[in-house]
């Protein structure tokens, strides 16, 4: 059964049986403070892509981990009565990405998206909240397929950029992810099946490769991940995101920026041995996601993977062949310009030409009266002077 990753409480960070941190926690974001001397005034006027995707206190490389402080500044989390049901990323100073199913329904009534933080429980100095006043979520959402699972929140006012609090660059619809790109998920869902994030419940980091959609679809049943999926996960297991964690973001780093690909989406548990996590692909929702923010757009950066695509050469029962893309050759056609078979030498100026000299010379005929001469140039077009035509 496909599992939604939702809500906290049933949600699980699983640890690895040597007691390391299995993938499904994922390390979450940052405290943020206002900087006290910033207008928001100034912050609207920057282009995202001028200050999106920078983690400016994020120095850490490795996973299934507490994030340190301030490491995901993009990160969020979606509360309603002070409690923690799902991630999401900030992508401008007033909007949020998370995923379509975190809402049975587009009600914003009691819900805050709380960021800067570092831990649900303990203390967090430099956090900020808003409520929400739009949940949109992709028209195309099906909850039984999971697919377009994304949805945007429009918050009540701007926040202020800091240290702790900042927008993630979001991957371009040319974007492409090979098998083997390492990702990071982060969140603060339950660190195993039924364990809750112990206190004071940390955000949680863990980096995940890429999987391909083909050898993805060869794991969960072919014509289960579509093209607006993405996965990522060990073959043999112990790392994923989870429960609690949906919403959240999956970011791969490219030349000093964080550009998120995915939003967790689904899975079959958490961390099995050739279950990946899938994500809602960010990718395919540049057209949709900018036609609803009108202003400040969020910042797109192409994300190009190097090398060859190995997922190309995968294959199981049910999947189709990788379509083949054959060089179309083009025959060059006879070229039968130019060739005057009945000239034979070189005519005087003022000699009569031969019946057949000139083979492309046309005479333009009214009411059978010559007019002018023209050249035939193709089989159905003759080149002549524009003066000879009134009309």
């Amino acid at each position: 059964m496909q599992t939604e990753r939702r809500r906290a409480e049933e949600g699980y960070l699983s640890f690895s049986r040597s007691g390391g941190l299995d993938l499904t926690a994922m390390a979450f974001y940052k405290v943020m403070c206002l900087a006290a001397g910033l207008m928001l005034l100034t912050q609207e006027s920057e282009s995202q892509l001028d200050v999106c995707g920078k983690a400016s206190l994020n120095t850490r490389i490795v996973g299934g981990q507490v994030a340190p402080v301030g490491s995901w500044p993009w990160q969020v989390s979606l509360q309603r009565s002070g409690s923690h049901f799902c991630g999401g990323s900030l992508i401008n100073s007033q909007w949020v990405l998370t995923a379509a199913h975190c809402f049975p329904t587009s009600t914003p009534t009691g819900l805050t998206v709380n960021l800067g933080l570092q831990s649900l429980q303990g203390s967090n100095p430099n956090a900020v909240s808003r409520t929400v006043t739009q949940i949109i979520k992709h028209p195309n959402y099906n909850s039984g397929t999971k697919d377009s699972d994304v949805c945007l929140l429009q918050l009540s006012s701007p926040v202020t950029f800091n240290n702790y609090i900042s927008p993630v660059c979001l991957a371009a619809s040319d974007s492409t992810f090979y098998s083997g790109v390492n990702s990071w998920v982060t969140g603060w869902g339950n660190i195993g099946s039924g364990v809750s994030l112990p206190s004071p419940q940390n955000l949680m980091e863990v980096e995940v490769p890429v999987e391909g959609n083909r050898q993805c679809n060869c794991d969960y049943g072919v014509g289960t991940i579509t093209d607006n999926m993405i996965c990522a996960g060990l073959s043999a297991g112990g790392k994923d995101s989870c429960q609690g964690d949906s919403g959240g973001p999956m970011v791969i780093k490219q030349s000093g920026r964080w550009i998120q690909a995915g939003v967790v989406s689904f899975g079959k548990g958490c961390a099995r041995p050739n279950r990946p996590g899938v994500y809602t692909r960010v990718s395919q929702y540049q057209t949709w996601i900018n036609s609803q923010i009108s202003s400040n757009q969020p910042g797109f950066m192409t994300f190009t993977s190097t090398g060859t695509n190995s997922d190309l050469s995968v294959s199981c029962t049910g999947l189709p062949p990788v379509p083949t893309t054959t060089p179309t050759t083009t025959t060059s056609k006879p070229i039968f310009c130019g060739q005057a078979p009945k000239n034979s030498g070189i005519l005087g100026g003022t000699s009569m030409a031969t019946a057949g000299s000139w083979p492309w010379m046309a005479s333009l005929q009214k009411n059978g009266s010559h007019v002018c001469g023209g050249t035939l140039v193709a089989l159905d077009s003759v080149l002549s002077n524009a003066n000879c035509f009134s009309r």
